[in-house]
């Protein structure tokens, strides 16, 4: 069954053609967010697609080698909750991806999109919103309950804004302020949001408890990056919360896990949406020729 989402953004909407068959778990866990409003990111390493952020968490479904998405194509990227559209070729990549459908037209605004993004990311956001072709919008999510119920609670207020304290960051002076606790706080963020994800699977492999102990201590180590070096007390507050509910033997473990990545994957994306990457590669690229004497 091929369903229509419509990507509306400041440069026009997107018709994305959403193909259910292909991937059920994941289509059903993205419609049953819609609508979804977003920001959108720029690429760091493949470079030509864009990507947001998605609030739920799912297994690879039909492994497809990310560098084998043709230009459209729309898909979800397990290990960082990504969802994605590829606007020209990528570059090398490895990633196994699930693809969800593909661009049904407007290559043109998508790539404009792509560009436009790229050149603002750091100085403004570029907002956009997710919703069904046909107007429909499911059914809310029940409230949270049970002993995860302060945690999801806290994981959905992080998703609805930007914690206030990386204003106070990045309005700091102090020496290589702002840019080296956001560098840092950022890095700290995606590596422990990437250690959740394994760590999620090794559980789910063999049920020992022993995976959910190490993410509760790559939890702890980041929180102590992100709240001791950069300041940003209340995220390391949560990601402790979070690392308190996987310490715990219980019956909610892959729940647990589930809140601590969409936590630690959200404040990661919400501090890279600070970051102008495109002068600081500019920046980068300068410092390098003179280093080499080609300037």
């Amino acid at each position: 069954m091929t369903t229509g989402l419509v990507l509306a953004t400041e440069v026009g909407d997107l018709p994305i053609a959403l193909d259910g068959a292909a991937a059920p778990r994941t289509t059903a866990a993205l419609l049953a967010c819609l609508p979804l409003g977003l920001d959108v990111h720029c690429a760091k390493i493949a470079g030509n697609h864009i990507f947001w952020h998605a609030p739920f968490v799912c297994e690879v479904e039909a492994a497809t080698d990310v560098l084998a998405v043709p230009t459209g194509g729309f898909l979800y990227w397990p290990e960082r909750q990504f969802l994605e559209l590829v606007y020209a070729p990528l570059q090398a990549e490895t990633a196994a991806v699930t693809v969800l459908g593909r661009l049904d037209d407007g290559l043109d605004r998508l790539l404009a999109l792509g560009r436009l993004v790229q050149d603002v990311q750091g100085h403004r956001p570029v907002l956009a919103e997710l919703r069904a072709a046909d107007g429909v919008r499911p059914s809310p999510p029940p409230s949270a309950h049970g002993p995860l119920a302060p945690l999801s609670d806290a994981r959905r207020a992080l998703w609805a804004a930007c914690p206030e304290e990386v204003d106070a960051l990045m309005a700091s002076r102090g020496v290589m302020h702002p840019a080296g606790p956001l560098l840092m706080a950022e890095g700290e963020a995606r590596g422990v949001h990437e250690l959740l994800w394994w760590h999620r699977r090794a559980f789910l492999a063999d049920g020992t408890h022993a995976h959910a102990a190490a993410a509760a201590l790559a939890l702890e180590k980041a929180a102590s990056r992100i709240g001791g070096f950069c300041h940003l007390t209340a995220s390391a507050g949560l990601l402790l919360s979070a690392a308190a509910c996987l310490a715990e033997r219980s019956d909610h473990t892959v729940a647990a896990f589930d809140e601590a990545i969409l936590i630690a994957g959200r404040l990661a994306g919400w501090l890279d949406l600070r970051i102008p990457w495109t002068a600081l590669t500019e920046a980068t690229r300068t410092a390098h020729d003179r280093w080499s004497g080609t300037a």
